[in-house]
């Protein structure tokens, strides 16, 4: 009887594959974020087309769905060229720890620090935006807070 048991468990299909987790913020995008996610989303379906592992299928799949969420919720937006100040999509160049560094602030798919691109979400840009060229902010890194200065600010 426990035999049989065991083959009942053997013979289960593997529980389904976890979702994404989707962010609880708004989905603002760049507009090149927004073409990021056409493309990703184009790959993911010529991929899914030519699938024969079902275990790879399942994941695309699961890929696929995060990824239409994601264009069903953005909301595209672009820095205001006029304004003087810190907000999504600006080009920010500041001062940190004695280093100059250059960053762009946009949706948090796009984001990738090592290129200077952070998500708006991330506290160093939740400090920066508002602030204007030649303002210092606080920032509160893990452990300590900075003093970050602002030296240019564009779009």
């Amino acid at each position: 009887m426990a035999q049989a048991f065991v083959r009942e468990i053997d013979d289960a299909p593997p529980p389904p594959l976890p979702e994404h987790p989707v962010s609880p913020h708004a989905n603002f995008v760049t507009a090149r974020g927004a073409s990021l996610i056409e493309k990703k989303l184009e790959e993911l379906r010529d991929k899914l087309s030519n699938e024969i592992d079902h275990e790879m299928e399942m994941l695309l799949a699961r890929d696929l769905r995060y990824w239409q969420t994601r264009r069903a919720t953005m909301q595209v937006l672009g820095p205001d060229p006029a304004s003087d100040t810190v907000a999504f999509g600006s080009r920010v160049t500041i001062s940190r720890r004695g280093q100059t560094t250059t960053l762009r602030i946009v949706g948090e798919d796009e984001a990738d620090p090592a290129i200077g691109l952070i998500g708006w979400t991330a506290p160093l840009a939740r400090a920066l935006q508002g602030a204007s060229e030649g303002e210092e902010v606080e920032f509160f890194a893990p452990g300590h807070r900075e003093t970050v200065e602002i030296l240019a600010v564009g779009a």
